[in-house]
């Protein structure tokens, strides 16, 4: 018997009564089952109560796959409900209904999903809407940095402002909010940073270094040759390029490589991220015309495109420039996905997530403009909140710097 065919769209189907049960215990099924605490500063909270029966979008940063459940706990934390947009892979079975009766839907990521941004623009219009929406597009798997952020929410939004006014309505307010999500651990993780690093040296026949960043660094630089040895990328003289630069040519040079083998026209102004996307949309519809006998078979495209998501938004420097727990983690996290095939790894201790909301912007402040130039004027904001993001994400890290001396 044929298996179900699965829809195209998943949409919210918000149930207000389950969402405040859940609510209500989300404090107790952070702290045991996810293992984090949410703090957020009286002035943040503020921010957000103040807005309360405005139209209102949320663009968090997106550094691990729990940040739905930490701006989950937010919402029970000033008592509102909020419309999710997720991907549409986490919509398998009956935990996607119980996502669609939190408030959550679909999208397709990198395709032009006309169902979602239909209901995004739906939610929109509603006077009261209270819309969470992760920019990255993704998970960045970094804990203090931002990967640039995409301008299809703030794009909507003023396209349902737009759609308001013709219908004869004044132009409405429109809040875009920015928001900092940062995890601290809370007992020494020196311990578990051993641990794994050992646990990854087995894994890989490497013999320990000295100290625990050289070993990193040498389990970084086996994973880099390996991968470059793998997918028959040449470097020449690895000793003349820094490995940013080796990196970055070895994601294109990958990149490329798959977009060539299943005919896909390559984008080189498009995020790596929406073409990676695109690949792995391609990449099902064509599973069964792809050689065996080939190197690009299904299973060596699909194990490079996530390849690339989990090592986009990575670069050199990331733990030297600040070598917190966290960011020991965060890399260490990462090579863990590669080197055990794992897609989320838990969590290597309690944290607590420290949530800090951005002065928000008041699209109607900005709608002439838009009217003008709607590209620009969309473009400058988006950049606006990232901006916003990156320093109060900044602020975070410096203040726990201060707190560790």
């Amino acid at each position: 018997m044929p298996s179900p065919q699965k829809p195209d769209f998943y949409p919210p189907r918000l149930n207000p009564a389950l969402t405040q049960l859940v609510q209500s215990i989300s404090p107790m099924l952070g702290h045991f089952h996810y293992r984090m605490q949410l703090e957020i500063d009286p002035d943040s909270l503020n921010k957000l109560t103040a807005l309360k029966g405005q139209r209102t979008l949320l663009l968090p940063n997106h550094p691990t796959f729990h940040d739905w459940i930490a701006i989950f706990l937010l919402s029970a934390r000033i008592n509102q409900l909020f419309y999710y947009l997720a991907a549409y892979e986490r919509f398998k079975g009956v935990w996607g209904l119980f996502l669609q009766q939190l408030g959550a839907y679909s999208i397709r990521r990198g395709l032009g999903d006309r169902p979602s941004v239909a209901k995004t623009l739906e939610l929109m219009m509603q006077s009261d809407c209270r819309l969470v929406i992760f920019p990255e597009g993704g998970c960045s798997l970094q804990n203090d940095t931002v990967m640039p952020f995409r301008v299809g929410s703030v794009q909507v939004a003023f396209q349902a402002m737009h759609r308001l006014v013709r219908q004869g309505e004044a132009v409405p307010d429109f809040y875009t909010v920015p928001v900092s999500i940062k995890y601290y651990y809370t007992s020494d993780m020196a311990p578990v940073i051993q641990k794994t690093l050992s646990r990854l040296e087995r894994k890989l026949y490497l013999p320990p270094q000295n100290s625990s960043y050289e070993r990193l660094r040498a389990i970084a630089a086996h994973l880099l040759e390996k991968f470059e040895h793998q997918f028959d990328f040449d470097v020449a003289n690895t000793s003349q390029i820094n490995w940013n630069e080796r990196i970055t040519s070895l994601k294109l040079h990958v990149l490329q490589s798959c977009e060539q083998k299943l005919g896909i026209t390559p984008a080189p102004g498009t995020m790596l991220r929406e073409r990676v996307y695109r690949i792995q949309h391609v990449l099902e519809s064509r599973a069964e015309s792809l050689a065996v006998d080939d190197f690009w078979t299904y299973d060596a495209i699909h194990q490079a495109a996530a390849g690339l998501l989990n090592f986009d938004a990575i670069y050199d420097g990331y733990v030297a420039d600040h070598p917190t727990p966290e960011r020991f983690l965060d890399t260490l996290t990462r090579l863990e996905r590669t080197v055990f095939n794992i897609d989320q790894p838990p969590p290597k201790g309690y944290r607590k997530v420290r949530v800090c909301v951005g002065e928000p912007i008041n699209l109607k402040d900005h709608f002439e403009e838009y009217l003008h130039n709607r590209a620009a004027t969309v473009t400058l904001i988006t950049e606006k909140i990232q901006q916003t993001v990156q320093q109060n994400l900044g602020l975070l890290l410096k203040r726990q710097m201060i707190q560790n001396r």
